[in-house]
């Protein structure tokens, strides 16, 4: 992004960058643990009607241990969307019992696609895009797929390697009539955040994209969070300007990313960015709360360029 259109983006009008930061986040999702369907009742009285809920599919947890939350949210009046992480699938039967079920069970429609971070694939899916040439995903009744995405790049996989994953699935996803959209990984620097959705924006156009940002938790459990989940360049960043950078942007409200990611959207009528995704390590309750409080953009504060 030009000096030109960084100055542009601070005097963004206020009102407009407030009402889109409301969109953003009405059109948003958040995540909640596989092993917690208790909770989907509780943030269902918090959330829009619909709202997507991400059921994560952690190392300990196999792909079934997952529908029970899956059908909570779904019982709760949300859109339950599960993480598929291809590298813990042990065969491909265990992933078509699941798909069926969770389609049948909980009426699952879309799913995020993620490769696992595993050394070794427990089976036979070594990637996301492995997952999508075996056509499971589309015969089962999904209509759409999420794929991640990496503002900073990935710890362990060359940007190249991505960028012509990233492409290939797409490609698989579009000859099997489903819909794609991206969520990112979250991050501590927005304008980074920023210039992906505009590079994205010229190599994928009309590809959605989910900002992922860090929902409301404690700033030691966020940093040990961020650093398992490969968030280091713009962690490293702040530890550069001293400890009292990064508890400041490490702090327990995200308003100063979605404040950004608004501003953005206001001055390009190319924006891609159609809604933010809070990870709430653990804190769903927080995580909706925050959510509820911002809904109104007469509630959204912090924005006011």
């Amino acid at each position: 992004m030009s000096s030109r259109e960084s100055a542009a983006e601070a005097r963004a009008p206020g009102p407009r960058a407030r009402g889109i930061a409301a969109e953003l986040i009405a059109g948003g999702s958040l995540e909640i643990g596989a092993h917690r369907p208790q909770d989907a009742r509780q943030i269902a009285a918090l959330l829009p009607a619909g709202t997507s809920v991400y059921v994560n599919h952690l190392p300990r947890h196999r792909l079934l241990d997952t529908l029970p939350t899956l059908a909570a949210v779904r019982e709760a009046g949300l859109e339950p969307v599960p993480h598929i992480a291809a590298r813990r699938i042990r065969d491909r039967n265990e992933l078509q019992t699941y798909l069926a079920r969770a389609a049948g069970e909980a009426g699952v429609r879309k799913a995020l696609i993620l490769g696992g971070d595993e050394p070794e694939a427990a089976g036979p899916y070594v990637d996301g895009a492995a997952l999508l040439r075996e056509e499971s995903l589309s015969r089962c009744g999904l209509r759409e797929i999420g794929l991640p995405g990496y503002p900073e790049g990935h710890p362990r996989i060359d940007s190249a390697v991505l960028e012509r994953s990233f492409a290939e699935k797409l490609s698989l996803a579009r000859e099997q009539g489903l819909g794609s959209y991206v969520v990112t990984q979250f991050s501590f620097a927005p304008a980074r955040v920023v210039e992906y959705c505009a590079a994205m924006a010229r190599s994928a156009p009309g590809v959605p994209i989910y900002v992922g940002l860090a929902g409301p938790t404690n700033p030691v459990a966020l940093l040990r969070f961020a650093q398992r989940c490969g968030v280091s360049a713009s962690l490293r960043g702040l530890r550069t300007q001293g400890m009292d950078a990064v508890r400041l942007v490490t702090h327990t409200d995200p308003a100063d990313q979605l404040a950004a990611l608004a501003r953005y959207c206001a001055l390009r009528a190319d924006c891609n960015i159609v809604g933010i995704h809070l990870f709430t390590f653990g804190g769903v309750e927080s995580a909706a709360r925050w959510i509820n409080r911002r809904l109104a953009p007469d509630q959204v504060r912090d924005i006011d360029a």
